[in-house]
């Protein structure tokens, strides 16, 4: 039984939020689709069973917090959402209750994603879309900073689109809230650090040492004050902000490489690079945020809000009162298909009506399909004809086929029978990286980074592995020296578990 500082973990319930004039509790709700996960919550489509809205709750488990020693990131989250709550470009924060083993965290619906989902989906905004998202950003950051927070971990994933597709700001974890001297006008070197301080020296210094994969938080939008353990202040946000900027026109991040080592070398010695038709009046904007003295980055000495990034040339004509009321003009761009608008009004789940409220046991065994008789990783699959009995006539006419796909190059000459797109952790606490998952007839578990289309290595395989699901989303893959944790964000992960499993049992025998 866990009771070690159990109580600086309750101590994140608030009983002031609007909604929440009578206690709830998770009776009070009908959970439905999964639609994101942590290492130590998951976040769930919701139903109010008394008004019918619909809500994102956040479930923390209390256990997994202490264990992870994440208390003061949790206290961080919810105060700032309840500091924010309310304010344009923000998720609110409606309610916050408890029971024995779990946290909640009701709040706002981001009905349409993240805006990384967005640029995935889209590929490339117009200039007009461009310039928009990147005023509510900034206006957002002014309200932050007003409001002595720090966020510290700005990135596309982190910017939520509500129904109208305007941005807000979320995961608040890793912020810095009410500190005294939160801008770059003195040396923060010669201050005495706080204990936030301290604390976050030593954790971005423990992990800036590793070579590999491992930063907790996202390398490609990190400061370099930060990376080298130094104060992190408001011009920290503003270098994360031009990251984004950078993202939104080009697509992809500015600081790239096969590993965090080399993304932080890159951003270390300010390796940005644009190309020829790069937006003139955005490059040169995102120059002057990306910038490795925070003192120098544009807008570091300005008062609230940032005047010198506003009466930038790539603002001009930006009417800030107004842009929450203006409509993205990609919504009416061909970039932008009628199919895409229509499934994005959709909800992304129907509440059954015999469902009933609450989060027990029960309802978590509905939520993973097991109550549908899956009690286990199916021994068939339908999808996958068994590769066994293919014909070299067949398999060569197959091959010949598959040359014309983009990932036959990293298939070593086999037959790809599944692939898709995975965020592949090295376990449950580390930063997920995108990635290609192939599945050839070697059998061979292949992964690809597509940003920088190399292979990035594959999963051994042995009479040992075994793949297991963990909810639609998440599954693993254990093999004797390493479990791979994957995630399918389009919630395929038992269809991957059946067809490594039937896989499997061609090549073994079950």
């Amino acid at each position: 039984m866990v009771t070690t500082n159990m109580s600086s973990v309750t101590q994140v319930e608030t009983n002031n939020a609007s909604d929440c004039r009578s206690r709830r509790n998770a009776n009070d709700f009908i959970f439905g689709k999964l639609i994101g996960e942590g290492s130590f919550s998951l976040v769930y489509l919701a139903k109010d069973i008394h008004t019918s809205k619909s809500y994102a709750i956040k479930v923390c488990e209390k256990q997994q917090i202490i264990h992870e020693k994440k208390q003061e990131y949790v206290k961080r989250e919810r105060e700032a959402l309840n500091i924010l709550s309310g304010v344009p470009g923000f998720l609110n924060l409606y309610c916050t209750f408890q029971d024995a083993s779990k946290l909640y965290f009701v709040m706002t619906y981001a009905k349409n994603g993240t805006l990384l989902q967005l640029l995935d989906k889209v590929k490339k905004l117009d200039a007009t879309s461009i310039r928009l998202y990147s005023a509510e950003i900034l206006q957002s950051i002014e309200q932050m900073h007003s409001n002595n927070i720090i966020h510290r971990d700005l990135k596309p994933e982190n910017i939520l689109l509500d129904e109208n597709f305007h941005t807000m700001i979320a995961d608040f974890g890793s912020s810095r809230i009410g500190d005294a001297d939160v801008n770059c006008s003195s040396s923060s070197d010669e201050k005495e650090e706080t204990e936030t301080h301290r604390d976050e020296t030593e954790y971005h210094r423990k992990h800036s040492k590793r070579k590999r994969g491992s930063f907790v938080g996202t390398a490609q939008y990190v400061s370099p004050e930060i990376l080298k353990g130094k104060f992190s202040s408001r011009a920290s946000d503003l270098w994360s902000f031009g990251c984004i900027m950078y993202q939104i026109i080009a697509g992809y991040p500015p600081f790239r490489g096969a590993n965090d080592y080399l993304i932080f070398q890159k951003i270390s010695k300010l390796e940005l690079e644009f190309t020829e038709n790069f937006n003139h009046s955005a490059k040169d904007l995102i120059t002057k945020l990306l910038v490795l003295d925070p003192k120098r980055r544009l807008g570091a000495d300005d008062n609230l809000p940032y005047t010198s990034i506003r009466n930038h040339d790539f603002f001009d004509g930006i009417d800030f009162s107004a842009i929450r009321e203006t409509t993205p003009s990609f919504l009416d761009s061909s970039a932008y298909t009628i199919t895409e608008k229509e499934d994005s009004s959709k909800e992304w789940f129907n509440f059954p009506d015999h469902v009933s409220p609450g989060l027990d046991d029960k309802h978590i065994t509905r939520l993973m399909g097991l109550e549908l008789g899956i009690t286990g990783i199916p021994s068939s699959s339908k999808a996958i004809k068994c590769f066994a009995n293919i014909s070299e006539a067949e398999r060569s006419c197959r091959l010949e086929q598959q040359k014309s796909d983009q990932w036959h190059a990293f298939s070593e000459g086999e037959l790809i029978l599944k692939h898709g797109f995975v965020n592949k952790r090295k376990g449950a606490l580390y930063v997920p990286r995108r990635r290609m998952l192939l599945l050839t007839t070697g059998p061979r578990l292949i992964y690809v980074d597509p940003l920088q289309m190399v292979k990035k290595g594959e999963i051994p395989w042995s009479r040992e592995l075994r793949a297991e699901a963990k909810n639609f989303k998440v599954f693993l893959i254990h093999t004797p020296h390493r479990i791979y944790y994957l995630e399918d964000p389009q919630g395929f992960a038992l269809k991957w578990c059946e067809a490594i499993e039937e896989i499997y049992n061609q090549v073994f025998g079950k």
